[in-house]
């Protein structure tokens, strides 16, 4: 990975449709130059795919939580994400350090929708139990791009 791949990353995090004389532009590449290199990346899984960001409130789904996940046993991180991929209230999902073994975060229309996503959530045959956080207000929240 050189400072170009990293220019060219940088470019679709920030917008995944550019186009290839935009992702060039910024890279200091041609249009069919930076289709190469980006297929490259993609190619070589440095970039896994593309996807939408959703505007939670356009959905009008405003209930957020943050959730630990206790596992039956020791499961795979590949497992646990099987495990949650068909729950679309499930927004992130990582492997913690501590007594947890996962934390997600949830958004839902509100709190009976998001009983029923935990309740989802519990179903899946590796989940033991869950510990939930309702955010009642959200003080800082910074770009990840």
């Amino acid at each position: 990975m050189d400072s170009i791949d990293e220019a060219i990353i940088r470019c679709v995090l920030r917008d995944a449709r550019a186009t290839y004389a935009e992702i060039g532009k910024e890279a200091g590449l041609s249009p069919s130059a930076a289709k190469r290199r980006l297929d490259r990346l993609v190619a070589t899984g440095a970039i896994r795919g593309f996807s939408a960001v959703i505007d939670p409130q356009a959905m009008a789904w405003r209930t957020e939580a943050f959730v630990e996940v206790y596992c039956k046993g020791n499961p795979t991180p590949a497992a646990l994400t099987q495990a949650l991929h068909d729950i679309p209230e499930v927004v992130e999902a990582c492997t913690v350090s501590g007594a947890a073994d996962a934390m997600l975060y949830m958004l839902a229309r509100d709190i009976p929708h998001l009983e029923q996503a935990i309740q989802r959530v519990r179903a899946t045959p590796l989940v033991d139990r869950t510990e939930s956080a309702i955010v009642l207000s959200r003080l800082l929240t910074r770009p990840r791009g």
